[in-house]
């Protein structure tokens, strides 16, 4: 089984111009942790970036932040909508890569971190949501995702990443 780790809206415009919860680095730092692991591992990680305020924001506000570590092999999608999967090629890019577990880590817990993982298991995917992995705008948004979600930590990403492997 491939995983698929979507970083969703890791961009200045959201995370660097207004308050997070609960902690912007930490977040970056589980975030960083689990993509390496899953890339070392042959598994894809995803930048999705939302591009609604593209008309209206400076280009270099809608880039990822430099917390986030991007790598050679990555892939980006850009949207338009809080549901990553609506109007993207982003549930034909994780059918040709045969994924089957997609793990949803980044901004905004309330609002596109739920939908997209809401548009995952819609499309059939296994979805869960990076423990320590997700910022909010408000500071219960994080744990009420977290209650009402399915979780998963990066030492069982890594421990299914090495199962994978042996396959």
């Amino acid at each position: 089984m491939k995983i698929a780790l979507l970083i969703i809206d890791m961009q200045h415009l959201f995370v660097k111009d207004a308050p997070v919860y609960p902690d912007l680095s930490r977040a970056c730092e589980y975030i960083n942790y689990t993509a390496r692991l899953l890339r070392d591992s042959g598994h894809l990680v995803v930048h999705v970036q939302d591009m609604e305020e593209a008309t209206s924001a400076a280009p270099e506000k809608l880039g990822i932040i430099e917390e986030i570590t991007q790598a050679d092999g990555d892939r980006y999608i850009e949207k338009m909508w809080s549901n990553a999967f609506w109007n993207t090629e982003l549930e034909e890019l994780l059918a040709e890569q045969a994924v089957g577990l997609v793990v949803v880590a980044g901004y905004a817990a309330e609002h596109c971190v739920t939908f997209t993982f809401n548009g995952a298991r819609e499309r059939g995917f296994k979805a869960a949501i990076l423990q320590n992995g997700i910022l909010g705008e408000k500071p219960d948004s994080v744990p009420i995702v977290a209650r009402d979600r399915s979780l998963v930590s990066y030492t069982v990403l890594d421990y299914l990443a090495q199962l994978s492997r042996l396959e």
